[in-house]
């Protein structure tokens, strides 16, 4: 149900932002995590890369089968969440 969920508020915030279809999420391909379109790249590791200092041209020559627009998807999924909080120490 939670993967339905998930699956709906993707395709309904493509209405809004259309970079937000190369967002997929597939029971069974890296623990259900949002991946971007067919790869096994997860958004989370597109933005870790990017926290480390790695810029999109680096992550492109690294991972040729990536496209610029999957930048845009990558920060246009990870802003349907703001409210995310990291707990300190």
């Amino acid at each position: 149900m939670l993967q339905l969920r998930a699956t709906l508020k993707i395709r309904m915030s493509a209405v809004v932002n259309p970079y937000i279809s190369r967002i997929r999420i597939r029971a069974g391909v890296r623990s259900g995590k949002p991946c971007v379109r067919d790869t096994r790249i997860t958004v989370q590791e597109v933005l870790q890369w990017l926290a480390s200092g790695a810029t999109e041209d680096q992550i492109l020559n690294d991972y040729p089968y990536l496209e610029r627009d999957d930048f845009k998807a990558v920060f246009a999924y990870a802003a349907q969440f703001p409210d995310a909080r990291v707990s300190g120490p």
